[in-house]
């Protein structure tokens, strides 16, 4: 029944978002969730009778309390930080209210592969600068005409990150348009942009609280740049949803955020257990990418090709990424798990380098 849909939804390539399956049982390394729970006053906020109770009544559509929270913690000015259901919805507001100009944006060929979806639903046009061939982010490959800069740093699937002197001089020389940075990674060794903010007008720096925070299930992200930017995305959000964050959401976001002592603690665990991870690895003949993320980018080394290795894990009860795209099709990308999870999957692995035969 096709016939009753527009012609935009005719030529629409949807987003692939990473599989969550409903099988028990599954080690779950495939779509770069923490593997520990949020902070936990989110847990006892959620056992508290009134949360309930008050779902009765519309949530505060500037959702206040966590954009303090958030300008509490960045260390931000009032009306520096705007949020949104999920760091996916920020940037949609970014791309309409933001990117959506006369000349093209530009992002790199191989980075979050959720940029040329909303260009083609938002009729953003864009041109793809390439990574080098160790897929690090050449920002002289930048022209400074362009309608927009977006990036994500670190970069997904590779996990390479830009320092924050890359990204200051990246700023200096393009003043004209929006340099976006997507951090939604850089908790996990990266340096953050949101530090640049009050000396770059043009700077809009995306974070989520679904990685580190570890509240992929409440959709929460955010935004942070000087006020005018900020100002585009309420117009934008105001016209289409005024009330993203509802009551428990918010509740849950400020509990995470004021939690920066177990914040830390995972994030340090997490780091750990990559390096550790990334060690063996390496030890097992895998080319890993230096990870500045909760995952690893790693090239499986001769006799077994990525795809098999994703299907032959999949098999063993673990789930991994594998992306069938040029240029990264001979990798696979490996979400950071407990130990006890990294365990099994290492376990796996190193029977199948010693028995490359088997499967």
């Amino acid at each position: 029944m096709s016939s009753y849909w527009s012609p935009l939804v005719h030529s629409l390539d949807p987003y692939t978002p990473g599989e969550q399956p409903r099988v028990d049982g599954l080690i779950k390394l495939n779509t770069n969730e923490n593997p520990y729970p949020p902070a936990p006053g989110v847990a006892q906020l959620l056992q508290q009778p009134a949360t309930a109770e008050r779902l009765r009544l519309y949530p505060d559509p500037n959702s206040q309390s966590l954009k303090d929270a958030l300008t509490s913690n960045l260390g931000l000015k009032p009306g520096q930080v705007f949020v949104g259901n999920g760091s996916d919805d920020v940037l949609a507001m970014v791309f309409m209210g933001l990117l959506k100009q006369a000349r093209p944006i530009l992002f790199p060929d191989i980075t979050y592969s959720f940029y040329p979806v909303y260009c083609q639903l938002f009729g953003v046009e864009f041109q793809n600068i390439p990574l080098a061939d160790d897929f690090s982010l050449d920002l002289d490959a930048y022209s400074s005409d362009n309608g927009g800069i977006i990036f994500a740093n670190p970069n997904a699937p590779t996990g390479l990150a830009l320092t924050l002197g890359q990204i200051e001089t990246l700023l200096q020389r393009n003043t004209e348009s929006v340099v976006v940075v997507d951090e939604a990674y850089v908790d996990f060794g990266a340096e953050s942009a949101v530090a640049l903010i009050d000396r770059y007008p043009n700077l809009l720096v995306v974070q989520t609280l679904s990685k580190s925070r570890s509240l992929a299930g409440m959709r929460l992200g955010f935004a942070a740049g000087q006020a005018h930017l900020i100002d585009a995305l309420n117009r934008v959000k105001n016209s289409f949803n005024p009330y993203p964050i509802d009551r428990i959401a918010e509740a849950a976001g400020c509990a995470a955020v004021q939690d920066t002592g177990y914040f830390e603690a995972c994030c340090q665990q997490i780091m750990a257990t990559r390096e550790a991870t990334a060690e063996t690895l390496a030890g097992l003949g895998f080319e890993v990418l230096p990870s500045k993320t909760n995952f690893l980018f790693a090239k499986p080394p001769s006799g077994l090709e990525a795809a098999k290795l994703a299907e032959r894990l999949r098999r063993d009860n673990v789930l991994i990424r594998y992306f069938n795209k040029p240029r990264i099709d001979a990798y696979v990308r490996i979400s950071i798990g407990t130990d006890a999870d990294m365990a099994v999957l290492l376990a796996c692995v190193e029977r199948y380098v010693n028995e490359p035969s088997a499967g």
